[in-house]
């Protein structure tokens, strides 16, 4: 896949289709040490908060990314053409705990430009990450009775804002173009 560096100011992200529809394969921990495991994410958001551009994820404590994203400072979010939602639906019905299920995908991880975890190279858009602040939803905040039903094992997600420190993506992410 060809990307190019994208300047913040550059940037052009559908967030709701992108989340919802098209998602994000996360992977956090370290690639030079093999220390790394990667999910596909649909809920998150994108924006400006702190003087600084930003992502929000979720992880559960229960799921296998969520000991790296903890461990380790930095984490990527990779968006993919249709053609490899497959391989994205795998990376996240399957846990790396039970095998390697990025080998499973049949995506090539390559190394980050700025961070230790790695991106994929068929990835039409990286978004490197440094994780600058976390925080646990509690369930005693929701306003609205119908959340409670997203955690029926009470799996509360740890949420992270990731500072954006580099995005590379196709033309199309790009208002260059």
């Amino acid at each position: 896949m060809k990307r190019q560096e994208i300047n913040i100011n550059e940037f052009c992200l559908k967030p709701f289709k992108q989340f919802d529809k098209d998602w994000f394969v996360l992977t956090a921990g370290d690639f030079p040490a093999s220390l790394f495991n990667a999910m596909t994410i649909s809920w998150g958001s994108i924006g400006i908060i702190w003087n600084r551009p930003m992502v929000q994820v979720v992880v559960r404590p229960t799921r296998y990314t969520y000991q790296f994203i903890e461990k380790h400072d930095t984490f990527t979010l990779c968006s993919f053409s249709e053609e490899q939602h497959d391989a994205m639906s795998l990376i996240g019905s399957k846990s790396g705990r039970d095998g390697d299920k990025i080998l499973e995908s049949g995506l090539t991880l390559i190394p980050s430009k700025e961070v230790a975890a790695p991106g994929f190279d068929e990835a039409e858009l990286i978004i490197e990450c440094r994780k600058i602040y976390w925080g646990d939803i509690d369930p005693q905040h929701f306003l609205e009775t119908d959340i409670h039903q997203n955690y029926a094992l009470k799996d509360y997600h740890r949420f992270y804002f990731g500072e954006i420190l580099h995005l590379e993506g196709a033309d199309r992410f790009s208002t260059r173009s």
